[in-house]
């Protein structure tokens, strides 16, 4: 009974930690989701973090777990993992947010997660013991999504310069400002759905690993999705202040017509990444959409 109960202690301790994880990675992620949309003057950054968690939580209702499914079955060989190697993988993870977070970097949580993943794995039962089409899958998008997000970036400013090229500075202005809430909106909505069934798919893990959940399982129970959309939700209104500078105002100045063909470009990369399963860079996808617009003016306006 006591063996019991310290293993039922042990797994709840690491749920917490994941939770917390995810709590983090809301927070560190936050500027992903508002840098363009405050940076642009649109919305304030406290209105922008509420506005972002909103759409964060309402993800639940549009994606599948694809992304969970991965994360929990698809990158270890089942019957390797154990609470050591989830332990391992949400201490790395979580060190390297609160590094990155303190400098303002904006590196990937997802990549990290992943990355924590397949080192405690390592360690524990080598490489053999990661399943290659998962890692491979992974590791390709660290390259496409940045890629993908420039390029739609760049595709919808030049459309969009074609489509007002008659249209007066003041009125496009005006009618972008509108717009990019929309756009803004999208690219929570697919941060959201992305992100949080990254941490949805390491308790998965957990549990199919303690004997909570099977393999054969469809989807993880329902309270760890709750939970894992409202803990990266929370992070969210927390907001990444230092990151919000360097993401909104560093690489390229934003005008609200740049902002909303930045986030639209994301935000469709997200959705495309998630609809295949894939976890990728919210950070990277974005940063590839605003250097997009950026380049578009002139290669100069990049930083």
């Amino acid at each position: 009974m006591d063996g019991l109960q310290v293993s039922f202690w042990v797994i709840a301790m690491l749920v917490v930690l994941a939770l917390a994880f995810d709590f983090m990675n809301g927070i560190h992620d936050a500027a992903n989701s508002i840098a363009t949309v405050v940076s642009t003057g649109v919305l304030k950054p406290q209105h922008a973090v509420l506005f972002a968690a909103f759409f964060n939580v309402v993800a639940i209702a549009i994606f599948q777990l694809k992304v969970a499914a991965t994360v929990g079955k698809g990158i270890v060989e089942p019957g390797i993992v154990d609470h050591h190697v989830v332990f391992g993988a949400l201490v790395g993870a979580i060190a390297w947010n609160v590094v990155t977070w303190l400098y303002g970097i904006p590196s990937s949580s997802s990549h990290a997660l992943i990355g924590g993943i397949v080192g405690s794995v390592i360690a524990k039962a080598g490489i053999t013991a990661l399943i290659g089409a998962g890692i491979w899958k992974t590791v390709a998008f660290i390259f496409v999504s940045p890629l993908l997000g420039f390029l739609l970036g760049s595709l919808m400013m030049v459309l969009v310069a074609w489509i007002f090229r008659r249209t007066t500075p003041l009125r496009v202005d005006k009618w972008f400002r509108r717009l990019q809430l929309v756009s803004a909106g999208l690219y929570s909505l697919g941060h959201g759905g992305n992100d949080a069934q990254k941490t949805i798919g390491i308790i998965w893990m957990l549990l199919i690993a303690t004997g909570y959940s099977q393999v054969g399982d469809k989807m993880p129970p329902s309270w760890v999705i709750w939970c894992c959309y409202v803990a990266i939700g929370m992070g969210t209104m927390f907001g990444g202040w230092r990151i919000v500078k360097t993401m909104g105002q560093k690489i390229t100045k934003l005008k609200p017509v740049g902002g909303f063909c930045a986030e639209s470009g994301g935000a469709l990369t997200l959705f495309f990444a998630t609809m295949l399963g894939v976890p990728v860079s919210t950070t990277h996808t974005i940063t590839g959409a605003i250097v997009g617009v950026g380049s578009t003016k002139r290669a100069s306006a990049v930083r």
